[in-house]
């Protein structure tokens, strides 16, 4: 059957149909007003098209990259003429003609494209095809068939596909043809606020005419913002009404171009009792009330367009899930109220998801530091209270904090250093009566961390490492090294053992090492903070951030510099060099996996991944495959460093460089104090060597965690093995997509490959998103998104917070993902967030921006000791920036500039 009625039609149907079509089926079967009309199913579109040689363009089409706009646009339009050169058949044009006539005679009607691949939850397809409106007789009807299905294949809709990873041999086209509403007004209605996230607020632009105007873009509608719990209308923008899409008797539409006296948007042009909007008050409620009905009957807030007729009725002519939202956090608070929470993914300098397991990794590691500092967790599967999850990244609820006195000046403080932009997006809370403090006392915050404080002696660490700093940094080393022993598992463990002890890794040991350990960073940065009140004025920003550069006993910048010593010592042996050179990433880990590369690259190879193997991209995810597992990234970063030549600019020199320039700051410092007394100058030499000591420690702690990862990872990775042999999943790496409690229930004899399947569908489409909350309220809100501009910028600067003292104007290379990337030497790395993962890239960078982070976040602290310029906390510096734009970075003044860049908010 070519035809099917739109009352025929449900949302299960979608590869006969397409989206609009299975949604408009799926509207009117729920009794809402939708024009009528009927749909050209998909099997007419395969079966006119079958003999056409699409298939060939399709393949030529897979195999084309999605940077090469070229080429893409090139096979579009070969297969366009293949669709417009087929025709329609004589059976399928019948069935139209047939389904045409039944609506009545020569009815005007919209004819539109309606695709397999369109109106999907991660990807809306909006306006990627072709509608033809206002088409009036048979053969203008069959003539406009042919055009929407060529329009499967516009230059926009083969680069969408593309990017959003659909085949295009899977993509079909259904058409529908419905009966024209002649609109006295029309537009969309997002029911919830598709800007701000606010899933009680309904959006609706309006425009006079066809609401193609709206949906197209060509006019500044009316804009109306209705407050769904409280039924009132909250916001009324009058737009500029310039143009107007009207249809014509006989077919096709007329657009009108208002002047500017005429348009009723315009102030001081027309008379304030002349500009009336296009819909009263109760048309506005009316149709939010319409919305809220689609909303329920999908369970989801829903991107609609509507039309008024010249009656005042209402009709529906689309909808489609809001694909822009940010999901909402997988369980509801269960305190009244409106809820903060902080995106706590983005402050570890995550930005993509969490594999079902990293996540449930989390919620132990959460559980365990929980019940240390004495709160309930009745189940340490599901995570603490606080913990929370959206989007498959990890939330915490800082509903707490912001109501508490103390809360608001300790946490803050700390996410100044961290990611500077929460701490503002904090602040901005602080002022809205539902976060107002109720908790004026420190009472609570004692009870829970005085316990502890006691348990892992965290006053004894600090006395330890303030006299005793020798001995301080040698428990250290013995704890590291307890913990290790800790991680290890008898050979010929049972699966249900190594889940037990997964279990006891996360949930109770991995977290010991925090407390006994960063007291000592904490001293070192206290330490600094002290040398800076007594010599005040004596002791610029910039002087003191000099005194942390090249510190010693920070794992992850050893870590890069023997990575860099490895290129150097393959450097030196020439035949290696060049049986290395030009060598693609997938070349050199096929030899490396034979045992076939120059001995002193295998063997130094092996000594590296043995040392630092269980490191990774993404670390915090046990999901995510170690070093060691994969080692693509570090060869990659490794063949970038051999095109680095030895010299003033190496990463070993400018270290050494750093060090000498550390050491002469003390002595500059000290010799200032001295100035003042004998015993200043002595507690500031004291103080000072303890920054030096202690404060490049801050990154053993979460190198103690990545260690208990890793080890966890391996036992879940042996018992993935024994599930694939026995069927219950298809691949060992898959035991990552579910959680401990489905693993139990596979070895128990569940077949769990559908849920797998599942889950992984859900994470690639999480991996698609970009944009990434740091702040999201429980009724759906972002107050990044609220907050507005604060601040003018000049036009094509960018600011952020200073992280590393510089200025650098160099190419930018947008990099989102380290694995496999590539930057020349000296130029300047822009990325989403930076993790230990991301470092062996600096060495090469002449400079760094970072849409995450503060001042004291990973990479800012990396950039300072290699010296090169630094801003973090740059929004969407991603997407305002481009690979091959020259910017200057300005570490100082926290901008960055650029030529044909977008301004944004500091």
């Amino acid at each position: 059957m070519f035809t099917l009625q739109l009352t025929d039609i449900r949302g299960p149907m979608l590869p006969q149909v397409g989206g609009k079509a299975a949604n408009l089926g799926e509207l009117a079967g729920a009794g809402l007003p939708v024009p009528p009309g009927f749909c050209l199913t998909t099997d007419a579109y395969v079966s006119a098209l079958s003999t056409s040689g699409l298939d060939e363009v399709c393949a030529a089409l897979e195999s084309t990259s999605t940077v090469d706009l070229a080429r893409l646009n090139g096979l579009a339009g070969q297969a366009r003429s293949l669709v417009l050169d087929a025709g329609i058949p004589a059976g399928i044009a019948e069935a139209v003609r047939s389904a045409y006539e039944g609506l009545g005679e020569n009815v005007p009607v919209a004819v539109r494209s309606s695709a397999t691949a369109e109106d999907l939850p991660f990807a809306s397809f909006a306006g990627q095809q072709d509608t033809f409106l206002n088409v009036v007789g048979a053969d203008s009807v069959l003539d406009a068939v042919s055009r929407c299905w060529a329009s499967l294949w516009t230059d926009r809709a083969v680069a969408y596909r593309a990017t959003n990873g659909i085949e295009h041999a899977s993509a079909a086209l259904a058409v529908v043809v419905q009966e024209m509403v002649d609109s006295a007004a029309a537009g969309v209605m997002f029911t919830a606020n598709p800007v701000t996230g606010k899933r009680s607020e309904t959006v609706i632009d309006a425009s006079p005419g066809l609401g193609e105007a709206v949906v197209s873009g060509a006019v500044n509608p009316d804009q109306y913002v209705v407050d769904m719990a409280r039924g009132a209308i909250v916001k009324r923008t009058l737009g500029d009404r310039r143009v107007e899409i009207r249809a014509l008797p006989g077919g096709g539409t007329q657009r009108t171009q208002r002047s500017r006296k005429e348009s009723p948007g315009d102030p001081g042009d027309t008379p304030a009792a002349a500009v009336q909007p296009c819909l009263s008050d109760r048309q506005i409620k009316d149709l939010a009330e319409l919305g809220r009905m689609v909303e329920k009957h999908y369970g989801a807030p829903q991107d609609t367009e509507w039309a008024m007729d010249s009656n005042g009725k209402l009709w529906l002519t689309q909808a489609r899930p809001i694909t822009t939202l940010y999901p909402q956090t997988t369980r509801t608070p269960p305190a009244p109220g409106v809820h903060s929470f902080l995106n706590f993914s983005l402050a570890q300098g995550l930005t993509r998801p969490l594999t079902p397991m990293g996540l449930a990794g989390i919620r132990l590691i959460a559980s365990c530091v929980a019940k240390t500092a004495g709160f309930a967790v009745p189940d340490p599967r599901s995570g603490p209270s606080p913990y929370y999850e959206a989007g498959q990244r990890i939330f915490f609820d800082l509903t707490s904090v912001l109501r508490s006195r103390v809360g608001r000046k300790i946490v803050p403080r700390v996410f100044d250093v961290m990611e500077a932009r929460s701490a503002m997006l904090m602040r901005s809370l602080f002022d809205d009566p539902r976060f107002s403090v109720t908790n004026k006392t420190p009472l609570r915050l004692i009870r829970h961390v005085a316990p502890v404080a006691a348990k892992y002696r965290v006053p004894e660490s600090l006395l330890r490492g303030l006299f005793r700093p020798n001995a301080a940094l040698a428990r250290v080393e013995r704890l590291s090294s307890e913990l290790r022993k800790a991680l290890a598992v008898p050979g010929k463990a049972t699966a249900h053992q190594r889940v037990a002890h997964v279990q006891r890794i996360l949930g109770s040991e991995l977290f010991a090492t925090v407390p006994q350990i960063l007291p000592l960073p904490v001293l070192g940065f206290a330490m600094l903070a002290l040398v800076g009140r007594m010599l005040g004025g004596q002791a610029t920003h910039d002087e003191m951030q000099t005194v942390i550069r090249g510190l010693p006993n920070n794992v992850t910048t050893e870590m890069d510099l023997a990575l860099w010593q490895l290129a150097s010592q393959i450097r030196e042996d020439n035949d290696a060099a060049a049986s290395m050179a030009g060598q693609s990433t997938e070349a050199l880990l096929e030899r490396y996996r034979d045992a076939e590369l120059p001995a002193v690259a295998q063997s130094g190879l092996d000594g590296f991944l043995h040392a630092y193997g269980h490191r990774a991209v993404a670390e915090i995810d046990l999901g995510m495959p170690r070093w060691g597992d994969d080692p693509t990234h570090i060869l990659g970063v490794l063949a970038n460093y051999l095109r680095l030549q030895p010299g003033a600019g190496a990463p070993d020199e400018q270290f050494r460089r750093a060090v000498d320039e550390a050491e002469e700051q003390v002595a500059k410092f000290v010799g200032r104090a001295r100035a003042i007394s004998p015993l200043h100058a002595m507690a500031v030499r004291t103080a000072l060597d303890r920054t030096r000591r202690f404060a490049g420690l801050r990154e053993l702690p979460k190198y103690n965690l990545v260690l208990g990862l890793a080890a966890a990872r391996e036992q879940l990775l042996l018992v993935g093995k024994e599930l694939a042999a026995s069927q219950r999943i298809e691949h060992p790496e898959d035991v990552f997509f579910l959680d401990l409690d489905a693993v139990e229930n596979a070895l128990a004899g569940a077949d769990l490959r559908d849920a797998v399947a599942e889950h992984r569908a859900a994470y690639e489409q999480e991996l698609r998103r970009r944009h990434i909350p740091r702040m999201l309220l429980s009724d759906g809100t972002e107050p990044e998104a609220t907050a507005g501009a604060n601040a003018e910028q000049r036009p094509g600067t960018l600011s952020g917070s200073p992280a590393s003292a510089g200025l650098v104007t160099a190419p930018a290379r947008v990099i989102m993902d380290p694995v496999g990337a590539h930057l020349e030497p000296g130029e300047i790395l822009v990325a989403p967030s930076t993790d230990p993962g991301w470092t062996p890239l600096f060495l090469t960078a002449g400079g760094l921006v970072m849409e995450m982070g503060g001042p004291n976040s990973h990479g800012a602290v990396v950039a300072r000791e290699y010296g090169i310029p630094a801003v973090v906390g740059v929004p969407d510096a991603t997407t305002r920036l481009r690979t091959g734009q020259l910017i200057t970075v300005d570490g100082v003044a926290g901008t960055v500039s650029a030529e044909g860049a977008q301004g944004g908010d500091a």
